[in-house]
């Protein structure tokens, strides 16, 4: 059985956040990729190829090399699904924020 992993499962590992990172200012090769890890390149091409299955990548062809790009449209998806959750946990510790301060005065 084939299961397709989600963005979730790509971006809950630092080493595929750390190249996200890397390729979110500029079109990259894997071998320029692979430089900045202190793994093997097949490690750093497995990461690729699943931050590419679940389109957080884009990669294109320019003669015998591969360039990786960030996706925006696809990081915006996972902005925007993530926005309200950001905006609780905000207002949550705005709150609590509040209640400290109130209590620190009232002694």
């Amino acid at each position: 059985m084939n299961l397709r992993r989600d963005v979730f499962q790509a971006i809950a590992d630092p080493t595929r956040r750390a190249i996200l990172l890397l390729v979110a200012t500029q079109t990259m090769t894997a071998g320029a990729i692979a430089a900045n890890f202190d793994t093997a390149r097949p490690t750093v091409s497995k990461h690729l190829a699943i931050l590419t299955e679940c389109e957080l990548l884009e990669q294109h062809q320019n003669g015998r090399e591969i360039y990786y790009q960030i996706n925006a449209r696809k990081m915006k998806e996972v902005a925007d699904f993530i926005e309200p959750f950001r905006n609780m946990w905000d207002d949550r510790f705005n709150k609590l924020e509040a209640i400290m301060k109130n209590y620190q005065s009232n002694k």
